[in-house]
């Protein structure tokens, strides 16, 4: 079992910054990869960024590839996701997900809002 709770979201300026943080508990955090995905209301909920075990390797979007930064703390048990150059359309709920084993673990989510 794994539980995920997300922090830091907000009501940002376009062109601001935000740092979303999601802490683990359960099971050995640095075994398993960690994600965050988002969704806008009215859309699918999207991929985001991923970011490995050790933190060795990170995956992004195209959309957001350059203006955000995931990165893990093992020792603190918490994935960030780092946040620049915020547009509108980052605007959603945004989530993180691990994959451990059989089971698919999703946060509560947290608002990020971004206006013009």
């Amino acid at each position: 079992q794994v539980q995920l709770v997300e922090s830091g979201g907000g009501l940002v300026q376009a062109g601001g910054s935000l740092r979303l943080s999601c802490a683990a508990s359960g099971r050995t955090f640095s075994s398993y990869a960690m994600n965050w995905f988002r969704q806008a209301p009215g859309k699918e909920r999207e991929f985001v960024a991923a970011i490995s075990g050790s933190g060795g390797s990170t995956y992004y979007a195209d959309s957001v590839k350059g203006r955000f930064t995931i990165s893990r703390d093992n020792a603190k048990n918490t994935v960030y996701l780092q946040m620049n150059s915020l547009k509108p359309e980052d605007t959603a709920v945004y989530y993180c997900n691990a994959e451990v084993g059989r089971g698919d673990y999703w946060g509560q989510g947290t608002q990020v809002t971004v206006s013009s």
